[in-house]
C-alpha cells in the first residue's frame, strides 16, 4: 500500500448511524432506546505505510468520547487533544518510523452505555535518519546567559529536503513576546533571529520535536530534543574607522569608552570589516598569523596575543594590542582587527557576553552576512527570503 493522505473532513461520513431501537415497559408502552455510541477512527484499520506525520483522529456520533490512547509497540504513546464536546480527539505528536500504532478509545451514549473501539495501523518504515549535529546556544560553548544578538543556529548531519516539515516540527518559546523567523544558508544550516533585538533579560526555549519527522526521501528525524539560554542586559558596542573609539552602552547607558585602531587597508584583507558584528568567543590566549603569508615571505608575522573577542571568521577580533596603543584614537594601524589597549581589553572580555552586537562603521569592506555571525547585516525583509514559513511571534512558556 502506498503513501496515502487520509482525509479527517469526511471522518464523520464514515460513522454508521444505527436506528432507534424500542423496549416494552411493564404497561405495554413503548420506550425508545439511546443508541449506541458509534465511533470512527482514521487511519482506518489496518493502514500500511502510514505517514508519520499523519494525525490519528477519533470521532464519535451519538456520544462522547471517554478516552483515547494511541501507543506505539516501538515507541510511547501519541499525545493528543479532546473537542470541548469530547466529541474529537486529534493527535499532536508525531508517530516514529517503522512502528504499529494500536488506538483504543471509549466512548459512552447518552445513556451512559460504553462502547470500547481498537483499531491499528502501521507506519512507513526509516531508510535512513537525521540528527541535530549542533544547536548554538548551548551551555558549553556560549554560557547560559548571551547578549541580545544572539541568533539559533542549528547544523544538520544530513542534508534536509523537507524544509516546511522542519520548520513546522521547531517551537521558540520566549517570557517576552518577540517576533522572528528560521532562515535557511544551505540544507544543512537553519538559524533563527528575532526581528529586532532580543529584549534583554528574556528567558529563551528552543524545541525541536523532530523524532520521527520526515525530512526527505526515506529520511525521518531521529529525536526530539530542547535547549534553554536567557537573554542578558542589553551591551551594544559602536565604533568607527574614522572616529577611533569604540563605545560601550549597556541598557542604553554609555558605560565604557575606549580608543582603538582598526585596520590599515591598503590591501583588501588589511580592512575591518563594517556592519553588525556579534561577539563569537572569548579568548584569553589567541595565536594570530598573517593571512596568506608563510613563514619567510615579507610580512609575515605569529604573535601570542591576549584577552582576545572574536567577531568574525574572518580572522577579525577586538583585542589587546600594547605596541599600537600610541596610535590607538588617532590611526589604524592593524592588520584588520580592532587594537585596544591592554587595561580596556581585559574590561572588554570580562564585561561581553557571546552574542553582544559590535557595530563597526566607516570601511569600505563590509561584513558579509556568512562570515561568522553576520546574520543582522540582511534587512528582515531579505532574511525572510530563506524561511520557508515566513516567521511570526513566538510562543510564550505557558501555551
Amino acid at each position: 500500500m502506498g503513501r496515502v493522505a487520509y482525509q479527517t473532513a469526511g471522518l464523520l461520513a464514515l460513522v454508521v448511524l444505527t436506528a432507534c431501537s424500542g423496549v416494552t415497559d411493564r404497561a405495554g408502552n413503548m420506550a425508545l432506546k439511546a443508541p449506541d455510541a458509534s465511533v470512527a477512527v482514521l487511519p482506518v484499520d489496518k493502514s500500511a505505510q502510514v505517514p508519520t506525520d499523519q494525525p490519528v483522529v477519533v470521532a464519535v456520533r451519538g456520544g462522547t468520547l471517554k478516552s483515547v490512547t494511541v501507543r506505539g509497540d516501538k515507541a510511547g504513546a501519541l499525545p493528543g487533544t479532546l473537542s470541548g464536546d469530547r466529541t474529537r480527539w486529534r493527535s499532536t505528536g508525531t508517530a516514529r518510523p517503522g512502528a504499529t500504532y494500536t488506538v483504543t478509545s471509549v466512548a459512552a451514549n447518552a445513556e451512559g452505555k460504553q462502547t470500547k473501539q481498537t483499531t491499528t495501523f502501521s507506519t512507513a518504515k526509516a531508510v535512513t535518519t537525521f540528527d541535530v549535529e549542533r544547536l548554538t546556544p548551548n551551555k558549553d560553548e556560549t554560557g547560559d546567559t548571551v547578549g541580545v544578538g544572539m541568533p539559533i543556529m542549528i547544523t544538520f548531519d544530513q542534508p534536509i529536503t523537507d524544509r516546511v516539515a522542519i520548520e513546522r516540527n521547531l517551537t521558540v518559546r520566549t517570557s517576552k513576546p518577540v517576533e522572528g523567523a528560521w532562515h535557511w544558508f544551505d540544507d544543512r544550516h537553519l538559524d533563527f533571529r528575532p526581528k529586532k533585538y532580543w529584549p534583554a533579560r528574556t528567558k529563551v526555549r528552543v524545541e525541536a520535536h523532530f523524532a520521527g519527522v520526515h525530512a526527505g526521501k526515506g529520511m525521518y528525524g531521529k529525536r526530539n530534543l530542547a535547549v534553554d539560554f536567557r537573554i542578558g542586559r542589553s551591551q551594544i558596542t559602536k565604533g568607527t574607522t574614522h572616529g577611533h573609539v569604540l563605545t560601550v552602552r549597556r541598557d542604553g547607558k554609555k558605560v565604557r569608552v575606549m580608543p582603538m585602531s582598526a585596520g590599515q587597508g591598503g590591501q583588501w584583507k588589511y580592512y575591518t570589516t563594517s556592519g553588525i558584528h556579534l561577539a563569537m568567543s572569548r579568548e584569553p590566549v589567541t595565536i594570530m598569523t598573517s593571512p596568506g603569508i608563510g613563514p619567510g615571505s615579507a610580512g609575515y608575522y605569529r604573535l601570542t596575543v591576549y584577552n582576545t573577542v572574536r567577531i568574525s571568521n574572518s580572522g577579525e577580533y577586538v583585542h589587546s594590542a600594547p605596541w599600537s596603543v600610541g596610535s590607538q584614537g588617532h590611526a589604524n594601524v592593524s592588520h584588520g582587527c580592532v587594537n585596544i589597549s591592554p587595561e580596556n581589553a581585559a574590561w572588554f572580555i570580562k564585561n561581553t557576553l557571546i552574542g553582544d552586537p559590535i557595530v563597526i562603521t566607516g570601511s569600505p569592506r563590509k561584513l558579509e552576512p556568512t562570515n561568522g555571525w553576520g546574520h543582522w547585516q540582511e534587512s528582515w525583509k531579505e532574511w525572510l527570503k530563506w524561511s520557508s514559513l515566513k516567521g511570526g511571534p513566538t510562543l510564550s512558556f505557558s501555551s
